[in-house]
């Protein structure tokens, strides 16, 4: 396998971008920073009805960047009666959440979530993701990467060739 390196050998790091697999499979930190990874390991929960999990993850990395008191209300309610309320349509399995109610709803802070959601982010690390990564769906994916890394991407590399020669 032939990789030609520009002059400062950045085709690694290229190469890196390429094989989202290998850092999804490194840390679930990684795979849920990737919006590929997170829509197959949504893929992959629906599959095992746990999908909640991860969206009420997203929801609460979400919640955590907002800055507007009202919009905070919105989203605190929104996340408490999708995935927290015992009426919830998507409840997530966490211990704590009774302790949640209206009352806290109504003075939001950002990580009044975080206790939960570290439980929930546990709970798919140690459940749902090593089972994600011996999964069809991910070793497909993985597979197709390295096919694609097998043929000889002759387009990239006459390009990075020709950064190199018409410089």
């Amino acid at each position: 396998m032939e990789h030609i390196h520009d002059n400062d050998g950045s085709s690694s790091s290229s190469h890196q971008s390429l094989k989202s697999t290998t850092k999804w499979a490194s840390s679930l930190e990684n795979l849920l920073e990737d919006p590929e990874g997170v829509k197959r390991f949504r893929e992959f929960l629906k599959k095992e009805f746990s999908e909640e999990n991860v969206l009420f993850w997203l929801a609460c990395e979400d919640f955590k960047k907002m800055q507007d008191k009202k919009q905070m209300q919105e989203k605190a309610k929104e996340i408490y009666m999708t995935f927290l309320s015992n009426k919830a349509s998507s409840q997530v399995n966490v211990e704590g959440q009774s302790r949640l109610n209206e009352k806290i709803l109504e003075e939001p802070h950002p990580l009044m979530f975080q206790k939960l959601q570290d439980q929930i982010f546990n709970l798919m690390k140690y459940d749902s993701y090593s089972r994600f990564l011996k999964s069809d769906l991910f070793l497909k994916h993985k597979r197709t990467e390295e096919e694609e890394e097998d043929q000889p991407d002759a387009q990239t590399s006459a390009k990075r060739a020709s950064r190199i020669y018409n410089t």
